[in-house]
């Protein structure tokens, strides 16, 4: 449970090159901002606003990214204190050990796959509303999760929804799409950020405008800004404001990918913080200008839907139809490139889990023309599409944060772990105020976990412990690390000296 990987072994199953240390600290907080912003301001402030915090939303982004910024300055420690590409799950197996690895790599298919999930069901709203705007209509029941009534400007209609075809339908191709290859280009992701950014500047400037014009006819959508408690948990107040900040938490996923550029930052030490702190803020002030143009152009209670920009720029008024469908279209294009990058790191994570035998050798297996790893591939695109077909987004949302959160406080731990047990290791970068930091980022991470419904806890606690349990069954009898098949070369050096190959006198080889 406690065998970890060397560096050596995992630069070697990955074959890293060397790096070209290209990226000032503006270039990653661009980045930054390219993988935060993405489904969560288009999808599920509305959910967050209607049933949880009214207006005060903007307070529980405010909070949840207080939040994100306790892991993210952990995970830049850790980001220039090991010199290995890969997800939170490489972190894990190559500092505590192959436990933690594999518990990390569940809380990563709630964090990947099933956040693909909630993404394909808001792009699905999108398409919809595009779609009947061009007067093309999709039968109301295939548009929404099994069983759930279906809506009409938030009125129930008596009718229940069949299944949600449009989610299960992008993410079936998607999944195709990514078993044929895709050749990333930096120009095109450019482009995409470039559009999701200038969408919600567009909303953010033309929403104001109108507000402005005639503010006393919108101030009533504020008042009250928070709404009185119902007596139910999390239900308005400031129980519905930390509980809002659960769920708005989805909006911030992404920012660790920042943390994967350690190795081509000119100065890790300072860039790092730098990136993730300012793609951080940054995306902070823009969703609270979305969430105040959201709830004052439309009042809260109508914005239980999974397209709430959609419904607010349909509130702008005729004459502004054609903005709506720009902000339409802007948004399916910036969720279509988000469930494609999310579905592609989930079936990368299984892949390298099953490398490292902990997950069965078909998830591996590549194909021989497209030289992607299809089993593995067509499995997740059968899950999400599923998930995303069945489920309503609420559900699939705090299941992900949920996932999200623990995996965040994991990363927390680490570095406290970590600095306890080997202090001596070279650090480009270190966590202010240790350890009080990374004590606050595990504290508000799980104290954002409670405020979650307690059904979604139930299921978190028997999907962790059948995880467990499939360890055990599966995953430990087959690791390939404690069968011996990784072995440390010449010239390769493990990141502890305990790790460390022992020469002819049991003394261990270390880098000199």
């Amino acid at each position: 449970m406690m065998l970890r990987k060397s560096v050596a072994q995992v630069q070697e199953e990955t074959r890293t090159s060397e790096l070209k240390r290209s990226l000032g600290p503006w270039n990653l907080v661009f980045l930054g901002i390219g993988c935060i912003i993405g489904a969560g301001i288009f999808v599920r402030t509305g959910n967050a606003a209607a049933l949880h915090a009214g207006p005060a939303v903007l307070i529980s982004y405010l909070i949840a990214g207080v939040v994100c910024a306790f892991a993210g300055l952990c995970y830049a420690e850790l980001a220039s204190t090991l010199p290995v590409s890969g997800s939170a799950y490489t972190y894990s197996y190559t500092t505590i050990g192959e436990f933690a690895a594999w518990v990390m790599g569940a809380l990563l298919l709630l964090e990947y796959g099933l956040a693909a999930s909630v993404v394909a069901v808001g792009w699905s709203g999108y398409m919809v509303s595009l779609l009947g705007d061009m007067g093309l209509h999709i039968p109301a029941d295939l548009t929404g999760p099994t069983g759930h009534p279906i809506m009409v400007d938030g009125v129930a209609t008596g009718a229940s929804y069949l299944f949600n075809l449009p989610a299960f339908l992008v993410c079936g191709a998607l999944a195709m799409l990514l078993v044929i290859g895709v050749s990333e280009s930096a120009k095109f992701n450019n482009a995409i950020v470039a559009i999701k950014v200038t969408v919600l500047v567009a909303f953010i400037i033309v929403g104001g405008f109108i507000i402005l014009k005639n503010l006393p006819a919108y101030t009533p959508n504020w008042d009250p800004f928070i709404p009185a408690p119902t007596g139910e948990k999390g239900e308005f107040g400031w129980s519905g404001i930390l509980r809002a900040a659960s769920i708005v938490f989805f909006a911030y996923i992404g920012f660790e990918a920042v943390s994967t550029a350690g190795q081509e930052a000119k100065d890790p030490g300072k860039d790092m913080p730098f990136g993730i702190i300012g793609s951080l803020l940054a995306c902070t002030v823009i969703y609270i200008l979305v969430s105040i143009v959201l709830t004052m152009i439309v009042n809260y209670k109508m914005l239980n839907v999974p397209d709430p920009v959609a419904v607010a720029v349909d509130a702008f008024g005729p004459q502004w139809a054609w903005f709506a469908k720009t902000i339409k279209v802007g948004a399916i294009i910036g969720l279509t490139s988000v469930i494609l990058v999310l579905m592609y790191g989930q079936t990368r994570i299984f892949y390298t889990m099953a490398r490292d035998g902990l997950l069965p050798k078909p998830f591996a297996k590549v194909h021989p023309k497209f030289r992607t790893p299809y089993i593995n591939t067509m499995l997740v695109g059968v899950i999400v599409a599923c998930a995303a077909g069945f489920f309503d987004i609420n559900t699939l949302g705090d299941m992900t944060s949920v996932g999200t959160l623990a995996a965040f406080g994991i990363v927390c731990l680490t570095v406290i772990w970590l600095r306890r047990t080997h202090p001596d290791i070279p650090r480009g970068y270190r966590v202010p105020l240790y350890p009080v930091l990374p004590a606050l980022g595990i504290l508000s991470c799980f104290a954002l976990i409670f405020t979650v419904e307690t059904r979604v806890l139930v299921f978190f606690a028997w999907y962790t412990g059948a995880m467990i349990v499939l360890y055990f069954v599966y995953g430990m009898r087959n690791s390939e690390l404690a069968k011996g098949h990784f072995e440390t070369g010449e010239g390769e050096f493990p990141l502890f000296p305990e790790d460390a190959p022992l020469d002819e006198k049991g003394e261990p080889i270390v880098r000199p």
